[in-house]
């Protein structure tokens, strides 16, 4: 007697679309998958604000693992019972290797997180030639998969909430698939002026902004963001634009805009950061570091994150304030990033360059003045955390930056500590909220960002413990679950 056809999935009333997805696959010697919790503070918001909503997960599949995984799912979503989802079931999509690295390295990151983040150094690039038109060939494909994962999946009238810039035509697509669904879409990067915005090709810029437009609701982490997305609108598209009631009409549609600063998870952070292997990790520091004050960045070696510049502040700093020899250590944690890329294994390169130049530099025989780390290792951050007197969070630009929010919150655990002061770039989303306790620096400015560390390492300890605790207040003000439902929410509008 042959074995009954698999059931049939019920239809989402929720759904969530993002590239990378609440779990992730490995393959073990012995030729089986094992499945662990994804990575990434939008893993961590979404699978928790999802519990009890029935949810459905639509990601990609990321490697041959999670492709053999998704292959051996008859109905299209995984079976992960026993594990950790927050509740949601999950779809991976079985993306064709080569149209997923178009789309993911040489569009979603290679030219959309350059346009935003403004990191082209123009005179040679951005070049949009016929191997340019290819990769976007890709990236439509790329999120017309989608579309249409979610189309099946989604129950009449569900909300869909579609996340970041890997996804950017998912709204206009999944709407000419599915009119009834409620859609909504946030960016998680920052968004271009509109002078800047114009180096991509019109048809392509058109279409960038008609695929947001797509959605019901347009979500961003600052009222900055939001606004440059309308700028765009106005001068790319002719859209009528309405700033006070943050509203785009086109093509006879109406996408309201709206702002949604997502805050680090409170309870998670403290939690964690209070295990042992944090305590560990904690004493190693304290004996590398010994009676000295501290400066921690913690950070992906990203382009837009400005290591270099911050090493060089540093550096500057020792060279121009000589009563700092000896008595602080900077510890820096830069994990690489985004290796399929030339750009980034340099960008790496030079971090560890500048370190060491720093290090031969002042470094004695009871002295190492720079600690780097280029191993990711959550624990180990979390430690820095709470060693850290000052915090150095100095993006180009950056769509929100939970670093500067999770510093304040950790530092905090342990009583007696002081607190820690922080040194923020101007140019973060998180500045919009934090700026007032933070020391604001333009990041460009190495002697300015030189004298803001000075003044952090001087601040008085009553001042800078009543900051961090201002801080850590704004940085929670918004959990990710309830800026997920507050995402749901204006669905309903």
């Amino acid at each position: 007697m042959s074995a009954p056809p698999p059931a049939t999935p019920s239809p989402a009333g929720v759904l969530v679309a993002s590239n990378r997805g609440p779990v992730s696959f490995s393959l073990e010697d012995d030729g089986t998958l094992t499945v662990r919790r994804g990575g990434g503070g939008l893993v961590s918001g979404l699978s928790t604000a999802g519990q009890g909503t029935g949810a459905v997960w639509v990601c990609s599949a990321l490697g041959e693992p999670d492709r053999t995984a998704t292959r051996a799912a008859p109905s299209g979503r995984l079976d992960l019972a026993g594990h950790d989802t927050g509740g949601l079931a999950v779809r991976m999509l079985d993306i064709d290797p080569g149209t997923f690295a178009r789309a993911y390295n040489a569009i979603a990151n290679s030219t959309l997180w350059f346009v935003h983040h403004l990191l082209y150094d123009t005179p040679s690039k951005p070049v949009f030639d016929a191997r340019f038109r290819k990769e976007w060939t890709s990236y439509e494909a790329y999120n017309q998969a989608f579309a249409e994962a979610l189309a099946e999946e989604a129950a009449e009238g569900a909300k869909v909430v579609v996340q970041d810039y890997h996804l950017t035509l998912v709204p206009v697509l999944l709407r000419r698939l599915r009119p009834d669904l409620r859609i909504g879409h946030f960016a998680h990067t920052p968004w271009a002026p509109p002078d800047y915005f114009r180096l991509l090709p019109d048809d392509i810029a058109r279409y960038v902004l008609e695929g947001v437009l797509g959605a019901d609701h347009a979500g961003f982490h600052s009222r900055r963001w939001a606004l440059a997305f309308l700028d765009c609108c106005a001068d790319v598209l002719g859209a009528e634009v309405d700033r006070d009631a943050m509203t785009v009409t086109h093509a006879g549609h109406v996408t309201r805009i709206g702002v949604h600063a997502l805050g680090a998870d409170a309870e998670f952070l403290r939690e964690r950061a209070s295990r042992a292997d944090v305590d560990t990790r904690l004493a190693g520091l304290r004996e590398a570091v010994g009676d000295r004050r501290v400066i921690v960045r913690v950070d992906r070696t990203e382009l837009s994150k400005n290591i270099v510049r911050g090493l060089l502040a540093y550096r500057e700093l020792l060279r121009t304030r000589p009563e700092w020899l000896g008595r602080v250590v900077h510890v820096a944690f830069a994990y690489p990033s985004r290796h399929d890329l030339p750009e980034y294994r340099e960008y790496t390169a030079a971090v560890q360059r500048v370190a060491k130049e720093i290090d031969d530099e002042f470094g004695t025989g009871d002295w190492q003045p720079l600690i780097l780390h280029v191993n990711d290792d959550f624990p180990r951050s979390l430690a820095a955390y709470r060693l850290a007197d000052v915090a150095l969070v100095n993006p180009i630009r950056d769509g929100m930056n939970l670093v500067a929010k999770e510093v304040p919150v950790v530092s905090l655990l342990d009583e007696g500590h002081g607190g820690c002061a922080l040194v923020l770039s101007r140019e973060a989303g998180a500045c919009e909220e934090l700026g007032e306790d933070a020391i604001v620096v333009n990041p460009f400015d190495v002697s300015q960002t030189t004298e803001a560390l000075h003044e952090a390492l001087t601040m008085d300890t009553t001042d800078r413990l009543q900051r961090t605790k201002r801080l850590a207040a704004a940085a929670v003000a918004l959990n990710p679950q309830q800026w997920f439902l507050e995402q749901l929410d204006a669905l309903d509008v």
